[in-house]
């Protein structure tokens, strides 16, 4: 039994005629007959009287008539069903994000408009590093991560860069240097840095040791920690110095300064990544409203 059968049931039923169910079948009388004669033998009932007056529902055709209805509305529910899927109106998106990309203006308004758009959408979010991410990305467990790449894509997934982010030094509030504006990196040159570990964050740890050889010096070894946003609190704590990306700035504790970089200051670079055969509706619409909210490098991509 197809389909067609269950339309073509449901028009004779509706006109009483073969003769005008044909016609607004756009069908031939004789087929329409013999589809229904197909459809008794199916189905192994009489489900219309034939009468001099026309065709006419058996008790069986009533019963039958009802759920015919519903089956030809599920048939189109699913096609809709689908049909909003392959457009990204509904699913389920997993987006991962970095602790300092959470506090990147492009990140959290494709998050808010992302959701506004397509509100049937299911977007499931995890904070991490950038190196657990792209390989949550790898693994198939996210469908598309924010992230600060370094010089080379993180394995073999597809970039969309943003317009990279300037980075600030950070100072304990009562460092002697903290009342300035800007300084120059290699007055820090004897100072700790509190650094984020590069097996974890590769593009934001060398962008900050590079600076401070750019600048004449080796940079010392203070304290690591796994959470970007953990040295803003270590360096209150006078542990050291460092240098984060400007939207960390946001991070406003009682014992830090953040000031500004006299000459070449290091830049910090976002990035929204998923895996080359992840193309999906719901991260290509992602990734859309990301391009639109933020000045994007031309694309790039690794080899699979």
């Amino acid at each position: 039994m197809e389909l067609r059968h269950l339309r073509y049931f449901l028009t004779v039923a509706d006109e009483g005629s073969v003769t005008r169910a044909a016609e607004r079948l756009h069908i031939s009388q004789p087929p329409l007959s013999q589809q229904i004669k197909e459809l008794e033998r199916m189905v192994g009932v009489t489900l219309f009287e034939r009468t001099s007056q026309g065709m006419t529902l058996t008790a069986a055709g009533m019963a039958f008539r009802t759920e015919a209805q519903r089956s030809l509305q599920a048939a189109q529910d699913a096609r809709q069903a689908a049909l909003r899927a392959a457009q990204g109106h509904t699913g389920t998106l997993r987006v991962g994000f970095t602790t300092s990309a959470a506090f990147h203006p492009v990140v959290t308004g494709s998050l808010q408009a992302f959701r506004s758009a397509w509100p049937e959408v299911q977007v499931l979010l995890e904070e991490s590093n950038t190196t657990r991410l792209s390989e949550a990305l790898l693994s198939g467990t996210l469908d598309a991560a924010f992230v600060r790449p370094g010089g080379q894509a993180p394995g073999a997934l597809r970039l969309q860069p943003f317009k990279d982010e300037p980075m600030k030094v950070v100072l304990p509030a009562s460092h002697p240097l903290a009342g300035q504006r800007r300084i120059a990196l290699h007055r820090l040159a004897k100072e700790p840095f509190v650094l984020f570990p590069r097996s974890v964050g590769p593009g934001l740890h060398d962008a900050v040791v590079q600076a401070c050889r750019d600048a004449g010096f080796e940079p010392l070894r203070g304290p690591e920690t796994l959470q970007l946003s953990s040295v803003i609190n270590l360096v209150a704590a006078g542990m050291g110095v460092s240098v984060v990306p400007d939207s960390l700035t946001q991070i406003q504790l009682p014992g830090v300064r953040y000031l500004g970089i006299h000459g070449t200051a290091p830049k910090a670079s976002l990035a929204l990544a998923w895996p080359h055969h992840c193309n999906t509706p719901t991260v290509q619409n992602l990734a859309q409203i990301a391009n639109a909210l933020g000045e994007r490098a031309p694309l790039r991509t690794t080899a699979p």
